[in-house]
């Protein structure tokens, strides 16, 4: 019998990260035989023990914060989205012992918004609140998707301006600070900001919303978010945690990894359990 493949996440902190069950979970769809590890890497210390872990016959990495930038840094090649994100996600050798480096997060949100939750992108006046690392990971793959017009609003509005300068080439971007956003309607909003995790919502103008607006958080929680309490409490149509997002994301490494596309429903709702068991 063939050894088990091995595989990792590295970010730091780690300890609360469900990707090991994620990915276990889709190798018993399939009968593979692997080992998947959640591994807490010192800050400074990335490359080396990405190096480490390939020299040692690894098969595949996924990286979360902090380490998506040295991701995209450490890998040989990257792909187009990964290079314009500047993060990976996602490493795996490929058959000449190049790293290649991948950034599957934009993916896996689109595919839960407009696959899991049947909501549109394409046509869609789209908003993203922030313009960090989260929020630069996942513009190339919303903007393929050809929605009519996104707007980037974040706090410092400069660094909005930046990254729709740079993501300009494939849509309508355009980008501002929060006060910017009165006078505007959006049908999609997006939170790709971390302020959900401390319990925050940034300043917005209810008058954005429509009754027709989906509102989206990418972080998750075993409650709503307060970005999702404030969304459902000014009448969006609807409001979804970025937990599929998640679990679509792996399942788009998992597809590089093993040439093989896992069922993610039944994957989400096991998630969704273990996260409300915990609670």
């Amino acid at each position: 019998m063939s050894s088990a493949r091995k595989f990792a996440v590295y970010g730091n902190p780690i300890k609360h990260s469900k990707s090991p069950i994620i990915h276990t979970a889709f190798a018993a769809q399939f009968g593979h035989r692997i080992e998947y590890r959640a591994v807490r890497v010192e800050l400074g210390d990335f490359e080396r023990s990405a190096r480490a872990f390939f020299e040692r016959g690894g098969a595949g990495l996924n990286v979360t914060v902090p380490f998506k930038p040295e991701a995209a840094a450490f890998a040989d090649r990257l792909s187009e989205r990964a290079r314009r994100a500047g993060a990976a996600n996602t490493l795996h050798p490929a058959a000449d012992g190049a790293i290649l480096g991948d950034n599957t997060d934009g993916l896996g949100l689109v595919r839960d918004m407009v696959v899991n939750l049947g909501w549109a992108v394409q046509g869609a006046r789209v908003l993203v609140l922030g313009a960090g690392g989260a929020a630069r990971g996942v513009l190339e793959p919303l903007l393929l998707e050809r929605p009519h017009s996104l707007y980037i609003a974040n706090r410092t509005a400069s660094k909005a301006g930046e990254l729709a300068g740079i993501f300009g080439e494939l849509g309508d971007v355009a980008g501002g600070g929060l006060e910017d956003l009165e006078g505007r309607a959006f049908d999609l909003v997006i939170n790709a900001t971390s302020a959900g995790l401390s319990g925050e919502v940034p300043p917005l103008p209810p008058a954005m919303l429509t009754e027709r607006s989906c509102c989206y958080d990418m972080v998750y929680g075993a409650e709503p978010t307060a970005f999702m309490r404030w969304a459902a409490q000014h009448a969006a149509w609807a409001v979804a945690d970025g937990l599929g997002m998640l679990v679509e994301q792996a399942a788009e490494s998992y597809y590089r990894w093993h040439q093989a596309r896992p069922e993610t429903g039944p994957v989400i709702r096991q998630v969704r359990e273990v996260l409300a068991a915990a609670a």
